[in-house]
């Protein structure tokens, strides 16, 4: 009686241990600052405007841990099955982008001057540039200690690093919205004339879908590692971890826009409405507290980041251990944050924009080919052609190329940030026709035990 009440308790445990993981994981520097924006920026149209945010900042990402667990594979499996070469160069991009070339180094930099600048400021310090690379040493430093042991990330971020940083935001949520009233503003832009569409597009370009595709395997070894066996467990395990995620992420997001519509100020400046929110409500201690948040935010981030890059990094090149490959990746890291993020940041932009359509195109087609009873060839390659292409299209303005943009939206149906969707849909369309016609709809799926196998040995790798 007793081991078979205790294995539940157990697996609902690592459930919530691994949920509370996921949330820090995506809860990075971006999420913090863009739900203020939106709430201050909103005026009367509050709730459409959040009401759409949510629905594609957090329905979003959950829908892309879900496709992750049936397939089992990540973004390395899901890309695969565009076609072999597609299946090298997408998920190296996606890993190298939103790892140690890019985001690892901008989290670093971003917690720099969310925390640290104003906290020695506020000291007294005239911070420089040893003020950030002693910075970054520590970050990245503490970012390699956590991330170390792959087996032990959920239990250090679910158990101790999370519940830390939703105390923290939960004293600043409820000191601002207790202590003041919304500031009355009107909507800006296109918050007053399209509020439900500015929410949707607002939420879109938090482009979690991408960090998804790749947190969805180390959730999965986390699971694991845990105890958890079995396909189908694992798979419900994940999506249930992916729920909790999501519930927080949601609830997190109403409070720092309360936040936003509480604080007068840059309605376009999120980080200085929660900085002013916090000295207002809370005088210098809510500064600290700022601070403290600013931090963890982006650790927890750059833990799940560079983590998921090493991981992926030993089934490239497997004569490295998954802590070499740790450590070099926080020194890339290191330095690009000293010396050439901006640089990097102007070169690889335009390479998340042109990644993040395609992730999702894929999301989308896998959970199309889980009802499959076939194994769907032209409904991945078709939609990720033209979303691919498109998306080239999109991050032409971010190199200076603003002609074709220009002339497309005389159409009056383009839209550089969601522009591709409409013209994706008709291919996925397409697509599906193609591969009814075919057959392929009706024809069982080929064996997949020997993904099976690989998944398995790229998750030994991490242990």
């Amino acid at each position: 009686m007793t081991t078979s009440t205790t294995a539940p308790r157990r697996t609902s445990t690592t459930v919530l241990t691994t949920g509370l993981m996921l949330f820090a994981l995506f809860f990075g520097s971006g999420n913090l600052i863009f739900p203020p924006v939106v709430g201050a920026s909103a005026g009367s149209h509050f709730l459409p405007v959040l009401l759409g945010f949510l629905a594609t900042s957090v329905l979003l990402p959950l829908t892309a841990i879900v496709a992750v667990s049936t397939s089992g594979e990540g973004i390395l499996g899901l890309a695969r099955r565009v076609g072999p070469r597609f299946g090298v160069v997408m998920p190296l991009a996606v890993y190298l982008s939103i790892g140690p070339l890019y985001v690892a180094p901008r989290v670093t930099t971003v917690s720099y001057e969310l925390a640290t600048r104003p906290v020695l400021e506020l000291l007294g310090f005239t911070p420089g540039r040893p003020a950030l690379f002693v910075h970054a040493v520590v970050f990245l430093g503490v970012t390699v200690l956590v991330a170390l042991r792959p087996s032990r990330i959920a239990n250090r971020v679910g158990r101790w690093l999370t519940p830390a940083l939703l105390l923290l935001l939960a004293v600043l949520c409820v000191a601002t919205v207790a202590g003041s009233s919304p500031v009355d503003r009107a909507a800006t832009g296109a918050y007053a004339s399209a509020p439900l569409t500015t929410g949707l597009t607002q939420g879109y370009l938090t482009m979690d879908v991408l960090a998804a595709s790749v947190f969805g395997i180390v959730v999965i070894q986390a699971l694991r590692d845990q105890g958890l066996h079995g396909t189908r467990q694992v798979a419900r395990a994940t999506v249930s971890s992916g729920l909790i995620a999501a519930v927080l992420l949601a609830v997190v997001y109403v409070g720092l826009a309360m936040i936003g519509q509480r604080t007068g100020g840059d309605v376009t400046d999120g980080a200085g409405l929660l900085r002013a929110a916090a000295s207002a409500n809370l005088g210098t201690l809510g500064t600290l507290l700022f601070a403290a948040i600013a931090v963890l935010a982006c650790l927890t981030t750059s833990v799940g980041l560079l983590s998921s890059w090493s991981g992926y990094a030993v089934t490239v090149v497997p004569r490295l251990p998954f802590d070499r490959h740790l450590l070099v990746s926080a020194l890339v890291s290191l330095v690009l944050a000293n010396l050439g993020l901006s640089e990097i940041i102007v070169v690889l932009s335009p390479v998340i924009v042109i990644l993040y359509p395609v992730a999702m195109t894929l999301v989308v087609v896998t959970l199309i080919d889980v009802a499959a009873p076939g194994h769907l060839r032209a409904a991945y390659l078709w939609p990720v052609v033209a979303s691919t292409v498109l998306a080239v299209l999109s991050a032409l303005p971010s190199l200076g190329e603003e002609r074709v943009s220009a002339l497309l939206a005389r159409t009056g149906l383009w839209n550089d940030s969601t522009g591709w969707i409409l013209p994706t849909l008709l291919a996925l369309a397409v697509g599906l026709v193609v591969d009814v016609g075919t057959g392929r709809w009706s024809t069982p799926a080929p064996d997949a035990s020997g993904v099976q196998e690989e998944v398995e040995h790229v998750i030994a790798s991490l242990s």
